[in-house]
């Protein structure tokens, strides 16, 4: 049996390859399956299971939903979501209709910083597809304000930063409401990024979010230390969750990473997705 990758980005968000062009690329790394998991969008489904049908390749429909929560940042995947779901495609052109709203206003804290771009460019750089930070991080690179992505989110785009602008989010047990609604299996992306103190503080996050519905936590990612992993899997075992894992390949220059096997070491087998597979026919 192949490797798997159940989290990569597409130009239907924040990635370089269109749907189609992540499919091929992903067959000809070798993978046997992969998940496109494009922030708050299903846009690019149709396009990349249509092509994954066409050259015989595994693809499974999924999704990131940003969720609230603080400190840090809090993502939840979904897996084998139903995309004709009349629940879930609502609540994602909400989330649309937020984000066309955000986004003329950091083009407005840029120029009020004395960075002269257009909302036009940064249309331009996201190819059609659904804009965020790494467009516009592209234009600022392009017209010589920043040398790469880190300064720019550093500097002006990253949460925080003089640019940035908050978007709407659903609280967490509405997140994993539409996923289930959608037949999906819900996991918590990358439990680094969320900002708690300590192993208390996320044994309790997590128990709170299988009361909800949570299925799964994405224990193998590139930025998780070995203790982190150890951690997670420790709690995915402890709760009977789903161990997951992907690259969050955008094929950005920031990202120092390539699909499948993130920054060299990874191999995640194609029996997470027959427990993925399993844990939806449960429900």
């Amino acid at each position: 049996m192949g490797y798997v990758d159940l989290h990569l980005h597409t130009t239907a968000s924040d990635g370089v390859k269109t749907p189609s062009e992540m499919v091929r690329y992903a067959k000809y790394k070798g993978l046997q399956a992969i998940a496109i998991t494009d922030h708050d969008t299903i846009e690019g489904l149709g396009e990349g299971l249509a092509e994954g049908e066409r050259i015989g390749f595994e693809v499974i429909p999924g999704i990131e939903i940003s969720a609230e929560h603080s400190p840090g940042s809090m993502h939840l995947l979904g897996y084998f979501i139903d995309t004709s779901d009349s629940l879930l495609n609502e609540r994602l052109k909400y989330l649309q209709k937020a984000r066309e709203e955000r986004n003329p206003r950091m083009v407005e804290k840029l120029n009020q910083l004395g960075v002269h771009i257009t909302y036009e460019e940064v249309l331009k750089v996201s190819g059609g597809g659904q804009v965020g930070r790494p467009h516009f991080a592209q234009v600022l690179i392009e017209k010589k304000y920043v040398k790469n992505f880190q300064e720019a989110f550093d500097r002006y785009l990253k949460k925080g930063a003089p640019a940035y602008v908050d978007k709407l989010r659903f609280t967490p047990a509405e997140a994993i409401r539409f996923i289930q609604e959608a037949r999906g299996v819900a996991v918590l992306g990358h439990p680094n990024t969320l900002g708690l103190n300590g192993y208390g503080e996320l044994e309790r996050l997590i128990a709170d979010l299988i009361k909800v519905g949570l299925k799964g936590i994405e224990v193998f990612y590139p930025e998780h230390s070995a203790s982190e992993i150890a951690q997670y899997k420790g709690l995915a075992e402890r709760y009977g969750l789903v161990t997951t894992g992907g690259t969050d390949y955008h094929g950005l220059e920031k990202e120092g990473l390539d699909v499948g096997v993130g920054k060299g070491d990874m191999k995640l087998p194609y029996s997470i997705v027959e427990t993925l597979k399993t844990v939806r026919n449960q429900s």
